[in-house]
């Protein structure tokens, strides 16, 4: 299997899809915002016709008011990849997601915890009170386990409350508590990589094409549809904000400076899943002429494990 990971707006989508199309492969999203029925331009999510060009898998499968649990995406994810080897083809995940890469390629785990539903509907009361909230949530998440609040985006209110939740009813931390398992995949690790300087310019003109394709619209959409903009799907990255500019809070401008604030707070946090240093990845420049070299590197690698040697799992890296 082919893992291609590296932060958002390197280029992983385009990238993947030109590889897939010449190496006869289907593409398994790793991306969690892309989960979901209708958020498709904050989202970045690949377009109908590329989706098209090549197979995609788990993208559009649940509506923005449902979860997809770890577990559940790990199970279809396995079940895809099976189905895909099966006809011969080649798997490729891609996606900046660090946990949702590691339950696929090492078995992670979530912890087997019985959910705690009066304690979870405390915390839940918590994240919605303005004096305290999800920021204070995520402090306290810090305080208890530095490891996994590091590794937990303050905006994902449910992977905070969860973490909190099994802190809280085991004493241990959560982010000892996670399984781990071998990957059952010759797995090839791509990672992608430009210039912090360049990567945050993409990631600028990204965002003011979302505003220019409608961005605001398509939130607007959700929330006439009785999607509530407390929803945990509603916290990705640049909802929130439209969510403000449609209250009349902010003007687009202002949303555009948080969306590049904290979108360059995810980059530095991806940086944390997916390290530079890590040898179980092989980092590629983004640039004309890549996609050869990349292509070579897989295709050597496939050749190594047809000849029964086999590289080591992306461990830490996912």
């Amino acid at each position: 299997m082919i893992l291609i990971v590296g932060p958002t707006a390197v280029g992983k989508t385009e990238l993947a899809i030109q590889l897939a199309e010449k190496l006869n492969g289907e593409i398994i999203s790793a991306d969690s915002r892309l989960f979901y029925h209708g958020m498709d331009i904050g989202t970045a999510k690949p377009s109908l016709e590329e989706r098209a060009r090549v197979p995609h898998y788990l993208i559009d499968i649940v509506n923005p008011d449902e979860t997809l649990s770890l577990a559940v995406f790990q199970q279809k994810a396995k079940d895809i990849i099976a189905n895909i080897h099966a006809r011969g083809k080649l798997p490729f995940l891609v996606g900046g997601t660090g946990q949702y890469v590691r339950a696929v390629t090492q078995g992670w785990t979530p912890p087997e915890v019985t959910a705690n539903e009066r304690l979870r509907t405390e915390l839940e009361k918590i994240a919605s009170r303005e004096e305290r909230g999800v920021n204070w949530l995520h402090d306290r998440l810090a305080q208890l386990d530095p490891e996994s609040a590091q590794k937990i985006d303050a905006r994902n209110v449910r992977r905070t409350i969860r973490a909190l939740e099994v802190i809280m009813t085991t004493g241990k931390k959560f982010s000892e508590q996670r399984g781990q398992g071998n990957s059952p995949y010759h797995l090839i690790t791509i990672g992608l990589t430009r210039p912090r300087t360049e990567l945050y310019e993409r990631v600028d003109q990204r965002i003011e094409a979302m505003f220019v394709t409608g961005f605001v619209d398509e939130v607007k959409g959700l929330l006439e549809k009785g999607y509530s903009p407390t929803l945990p799907s509603m916290s990705a990255i640049g909802y929130r904000e439209c969510i403000r500019v449609i209250n009349d809070e902010w003007s687009i401008e202002q949303a555009k400076v948080e969306i590049r604030r904290v979108t360059r707070v995810f980059v530095r946090r991806q940086a944390n899943w997916f390290k530079e240093s890590d040898p179980r990845i092989k980092w590629f420049r983004v640039r004309d002429g890549i996609q050869n070299e990349i292509m070579e590197y897989i295709q050597q690698n496939i050749a190594a494990g047809n000849d029964g040697r086999s590289d080591e799992t992306a461990g830490d890296s996912g």
